[in-house]
């Protein structure tokens, strides 16, 4: 039974799975009900159990607890608490290697590397990707491969490389049989498809898709990224992600060119004043002379009759990368959007910024019905459908402001 009762949830069926071993309090059958109620969403249950299968298991048990441990660190991810104790992961998974135990050691890493890219790391989640060897694993795992591939590749803005894992990943998701794993795979694929960004140009706008905004970022123009807070043209860049001001004057003077932008239109973007008197003038000629000196490479920035302009040194056109979405707060909701639950500590871990700031953010989202939350105390989770539409991994990188 406990046997029929494993093959039945590697094969996606946790109704089967239950009917054998539901009334079982033994250790195997507490670890076969968690990871069944798992994949039926109780992740508080399924949590519980398997822990409790953990300390079922007698000390000479290593391996199976070890299991347990995954199993625990798989439930803690899709229920997106990110603050599970990674040294025992990391543990159970040289266990599962001294043991033999190839396709569990497998999963424990990549548990790790999923949780890196969800916490934006990607440099760190590549690298240990490439030290896996995944042509060997089982098909369910060659799959979860591929997704991740994928996933990093749409935050590097690489659409080819997006499309070709995916592809892979559709084919190792059909052959494992489960799904939940193709589902997950269509998933992605429709993210892929979506607008990732807006162009502005000319006064005009319009969306983008991965693919459209990789040429848009290889082309000889002078970008304004306001997905990452980054100008650059094809050869260079600059970053002013910590220099929020510049980079809002930098921005009206590329939605306006070749225009000049009002002096008043500039203060009342960058300063948030509805007046400009001499003061905010003064100011604004300081902040103009700092941002000339950051694009002295890029474009020279003159003072015209009414105002400024924007005067790129070799580019023939300026465009503007936007969000898909405008929105104050929405680096939470680009994380939200996957339709999964989160607690407040588990988004400030992803956006790192602090969970008093993240907490302000969802109760100013909440008051406006974009996000809802449901349980009280360390157990309450903050949860949105997806947004229809857009993509989300280019709303990831920018910060939330924090007071």
């Amino acid at each position: 039974m406990i046997t029929a009762a494993a093959r039945a949830l590697a094969a996606g069926d946790p109704l089967g799975a239950l009917k054998r071993v539901a009334l079982r309090d033994d250790a195997p059958a507490l670890a076969l009900r968690g990871i069944a109620m798992a994949q039926l969403g109780d992740f508080v249950r399924a949590k519980a159990l398997v822990r409790s299968a953990g300390r079922a298991f007698g000390p000479k048990e290593t391996m199976a607890r070890a299991r347990c441990v995954v199993a625990e660190a798989e439930i803690a991810l899709a229920s997106r608490d990110l603050h599970w104790p990674q040294k025992a992961l990391d543990a159970a998974r040289v266990t599962l290697e001294t043991h033999g135990d190839t396709t569990n050691a497998a999963l424990a890493r990549y548990l790790e590397i999923r949780r890196l890219l969800l916490i934006g790391r990607v440099d760190a989640a590549e690298q240990l990707l490439a030290e896996l060897n995944f042509a060997a694993m089982p098909a369910a795992l060659r799959a979860a491969h591929e997704l991740i591939v994928a996933g990093i590749a749409m935050r590097r803005v690489d659409s080819k490389t997006a499309r070709a894992a995916l592809a892979r990943a559709g084919r190792a998701a059909r052959e494992a049989r489960i799904p939940a794993l193709s589902a997950e795979v269509e998933n992605a694929s429709h993210v892929l498809n979506s607008p990732a960004a807006r162009l502005i140009a000319r006064g005009e706008e319009r969306p983008l898709v991965l693919d459209e905004v990789e040429a848009v970022l290889a082309s000889k123009a002078l970008v304004v990224d306001a997905c990452r807070h980054v100008i650059r043209n094809e050869r260079s860049s600059v970053s002013l992600a910590t220099r929020p001001v510049l980079f809002t004057l930098a921005r009206a003077l590329a939605e306006a060119w070749p225009e000049d932008v009002a002096r008043g239109t500039l203060v009342a973007r960058a300063f948030r004043a509805k007046v400009a008197d001499e003061s905010h003038r003064a100011r604004l000629r300081v902040e103009m002379g700092r941002l000339r000196s950051q694009l002295r490479s890029f474009a020279n920035v003159s003072a015209t009759e009414r105002g400024f302009s924007l005067n790129p040194r070799s580019a023939r056109e300026v465009v503007v990368l936007a969000r898909p979405v405008e929105e104050e707060y929405a680096s939470v909701l680009a994380l939200l959007s996957d339709g999964e639950s989160w607690s407040s500590s588990a988004l400030a871990l992803g956006l790192g910024a602090s969970q008093r700031t993240v907490q302000r953010a969802l109760d100013s989202l909440a008051e406006t019905g974009k996000v809802q939350s449901f349980g009280r105390g360390r157990a309450r989770r903050w949860m949105t459908p997806p947004v229809p539409g857009f993509a989300t991994t280019l709303l990831l990188p920018a910060p939330l402001p924090s007071d």
